[in-house]
């Protein structure tokens, strides 16, 4: 199979990661759940991969970098955990459920929300974001790279913005973490969102977030944490604020192996290569009759996604046809972004991602460009 879904999860992972995972589920146990080795053991690779990730994003103290499962967990941790009724969020037409669904339960809570819309290639204009903002915003909530077009949002302008005018400003990462350089600091991010199974090539069921010193979040969960264990509420000290239960361990060593391959191969090489692989699909299918691409090609700064219709084909069919008569697999339908398919004019059809690895060949885009060219005369 020709696996062209990175955009969704990064099947491929170096090999390090995979034997990570493996030691750890014969060796690891519980961290800060005792004095053993197999607990001092998780305790220690649970720190060390808290210190890489600080220093990955450029953050003040690993004490600040939480665990969660996914950067859903992450976002709803920032968006319920900071937000009041009364509160005024501004967000975007780019971004993910994991966002908005949550912002909408907020919303019903007394939440004022603003969605600033995008045009027509999917793109913003900051003067749009400034001009929402009231004397009520507490919080700019933005992706930093669209799981539908590619996309790429420089988040420095926006963060500079949020903190002249006192706004928390969260970040959405999840798909472009390990892939292009965030810096918490030089990019005024007060949190910032992260899954682990995607540019960070780590195992699924891990991710975190950042947040900045200073910040209190009111807890998603309570339970229990290895320490204080008589109080009877959830502790205030970061990160054992807003990790209540077992970490997922065995997750996090997969996680610390994927950090170190990243340092070792460097972000800005892995980046290089994945969009050589995306310009050389966009340049093979822009042109073929009957596909449209979608998307914002005129700046070079985007990820590796590149998604298209095939005249009025339903995009499940043509992801289906793919898979079986060309064993490619990509992903159709809505991608968990409602309001860009509304700003794209593709609610009915959804579109068709394929989105790209370092890890794929030129020899795989080109079978693929063949495929879209063959299915096009179809239509």
């Amino acid at each position: 199979m020709i696996y062209l879904d990175n955009a969704a999860t990064t099947m491929h992972k170096p090999p390090a990661v995979i034997d990570a995972v493996v030691k750890a589920m014969g060796s690891m146990g519980n961290a800060g759940r005792g004095a053993n080795d197999a607990s001092l053991s998780a305790s220690r690779i649970i720190y060390d991969t808290r210190d890489m990730l600080c220093r990955f994003f450029g953050g003040t103290s690993p004490k600040q970098v939480v665990f969660t499962n996914n950067s859903t967990e992450s976002l709803n941790i920032a968006i319920k955990g900071l937000l009041e009724p009364g509160d005024h969020v501004i967000t975007t037409m780019l971004e993910h459920n994991s966002v908005l669904r949550p912002l909408y339960e907020m919303e019903k809570k007394g939440v004022r929300l603003t969605i600033v819309k995008s045009n027509e290639k999917g793109t913003l204009d900051i003067a749009d974001i400034e001009a929402a903002i009231s004397q009520d915003t507490k919080m700019i909530i933005c992706t930093n790279g669209s799981n539908l077009t590619g996309n790429y949002i420089d988040l420095k302008p926006i963060g500079e913005l949020a903190r002249e005018r006192g706004i928390l400003f969260v970040v959405d990462a999840s798909q472009t973490a390990g892939v292009f350089p965030i810096h918490v600091q030089e990019m005024k991010i007060d949190i910032l969102c992260f899954t682990g199974h995607k540019g960070l090539l780590g195992p699924q069921g891990t991710g975190g977030m950042y947040v900045r010193e200073g910040l209190k979040i009111r807890p998603l969960k309570s339970g229990g944490t290895g320490v204080k264990t008589y109080s009877k509420t959830q502790p205030e000290e970061m990160p054992t604020a807003l990790e209540a239960g077992t970490l997922n361990g065995h997750g996090i060593a997969g996680l610390h192996a994927a950090l170190k391959y990243l340092e070792e191969e460097g972000i800005d090489a892995i980046r290089k290569r994945e969009q050589e692989l995306m310009w050389r699909f966009y340049e093979g299918v822009k042109d073929i009759p009957n596909v449209k691409v979608y998307g914002d090609f005129d700046t070079k700064e985007r990820c590796a996604i590149v998604t298209l219709n095939i005249g009025d084909y339903d995009s499940s069919e043509v992801s289906d046809e793919l898979l079986t008569e060309y064993s490619i697999s990509t992903r159709p339908g809505g991608h968990c972004a409602p309001l860009m398919h509304e700003a794209l004019g593709t609610v009915e059809q959804g579109a068709v991602r394929f989105s790209f690895s370092h890890y794929n060949t030129d020899e795989e885009v080109d079978t693929a460009i063949e495929a879209i060219r063959e299915l096009s005369q179809d239509e």
